[in-house]
């Protein structure tokens, strides 16, 4: 899980201010495996994007629980988690009715808190959200690196995304246009180092695999002008 932050309209001269300004978070899931981003979400602080990437997945895959989470120490998550996934217990029939959400039995979700010392990364604390010690550590792996990797990336792919640069999105609608475009051609065009596989043949030693092949979505690598001429049935899976 990642977070962007990124300007918002501003007023200029005599231009009616858009209603929506101000900074804006961007919240980016990523498969560990596939290094697929598989959903996003904007809001003004880190809760409202959370809540708006998990409903975003939860419409688009149907899952009715949320899966093994690892991020960074950034809040957000467990709010968002229990916005959409939590159930509200039933009632005993003696006091009050509950109405608070409550998280899933099985749910894992870690966070790995860094310790700074003059700017700088000097240390990384395990936080269990939820699950326990053994079951988290069979699952996720304990770090943030493909996050942060990804977060890069998106800084590369996107001017948008730059930090101290006239060139923020002056329009919320502009910020998620070029977020999905952005994660399409990531996930369908861009060639992982970490995905390929070693063949051996004749003519090459390395298969370049793109996150798509990888979680069998697509069998090729996608040119530009091939993903241009295709209409995404759903931006949100990719």
């Amino acid at each position: 899980m990642g977070y962007g932050r990124m300007s918002g309209a501003r007023k200029k001269n005599d231009l009616r201010e858009a209603d929506d300004p101000g900074e804006y978070w961007r919240c980016t899931l990523i498969e560990v495996e596939t290094r697929l981003r598989v959903g996003r979400g904007f809001g003004q602080n880190e809760t409202e994007a959370a809540i708006e990437l998990w409903r975003g997945v939860r419409r688009t895959t149907g899952m009715k629980a949320p899966p093994p989470l690892v991020s960074d120490g950034w809040g957000g998550h467990r709010e968002a988690l229990l916005e959409v996934f939590g159930q509200t217990p039933p009632y005993s029939g003696h006091g009050r009715p509950p109405s608070k959400k409550r998280a899933g039995a099985n749910w894992l979700y870690l966070q790995m808190v860094k310790q700074r010392e003059n700017g700088r990364v000097v240390d990384t604390q395990m936080r269990l959200i939820y699950g326990t010690t053994d079951q988290v550590k069979a699952r996720l792996a304990q770090h943030t690196a493909y996050v942060e990797r990804t977060n890069l990336t998106s800084r590369h792919m996107t001017g948008r995304l730059v930090r101290k640069t006239l060139g923020f999105s002056k329009q919320v609608a502009m910020l998620r246009a070029a977020s999905v475009w952005e994660d399409v051609v990531y996930n369908l065009t861009r060639c992982v180092k970490t995905l390929r596989v070693e063949v051996n043949d004749q003519q090459r030693r390395w298969m370049p695999r793109s996150p798509a092949m990888v979680a069998g979505l697509t069998d090729h690598i996608w040119t530009m002008e091939a993903l241009l001429w295709c209409v995404p049935m759903s931006t949100n899976r990719l």
